[in-house]
């Protein structure tokens, strides 16, 4: 089965304080409609660092500082094996513009759980509960 390495950034509203994350649903492919943590694959050569920076860019219009990696997913979908770094990200510059999500969210601690989230996606969200604040 093909391994996919991609990146993803849970852009959160502080690094110190962690009150809410952003969260987009996918506007095309087979989980339109899901959520997910923006992102996308890494290019050869790349850190996960940049291409998480290059992506939020192309997706979000936005500049991020990444901070420290959350985890490290490990999915299992039909056709591909995901590998996903998942990192805290705060927004640098730039206002989050949709380039290619139908839509956006901040969800709390307590609204976390009002979306669907994706199959690898859902695997994290625990833990990122757990490190956040009320």
């Amino acid at each position: 089965m093909k391994t996919v390495k991609v990146v993803a950034a849970v852009i959160c509203d502080s690094i110190k304080d962690k009150k809410r994350i952003f969260a987009t649903a996918r506007g095309y492919g087979d989980f339109k409609g899901l959520w997910e943590f923006p992102g996308g694959k890494i290019e050869q050569g790349e850190t996960p660092e940049r291409a998480l920076v290059r992506e939020i860019n192309e997706e979000l219009d936005t500049t991020v500082q990444v901070y420290d990696l959350i985890d490290t997913i490990e999915y299992d979908y039909p056709t591909f094996h995901l590998s996903m770094d998942c990192f805290w990200c705060e927004v640098l510059e730039g206002k989050l513009t949709l380039k290619e999500a139908q839509q956006s969210k901040w969800l709390t601690k307590s609204t976390i759980f009002d979306v669907q989230w994706l199959p690898a996606d859902i695997t994290l969200i625990e833990k990122i509960k757990e490190l956040m604040s009320d």
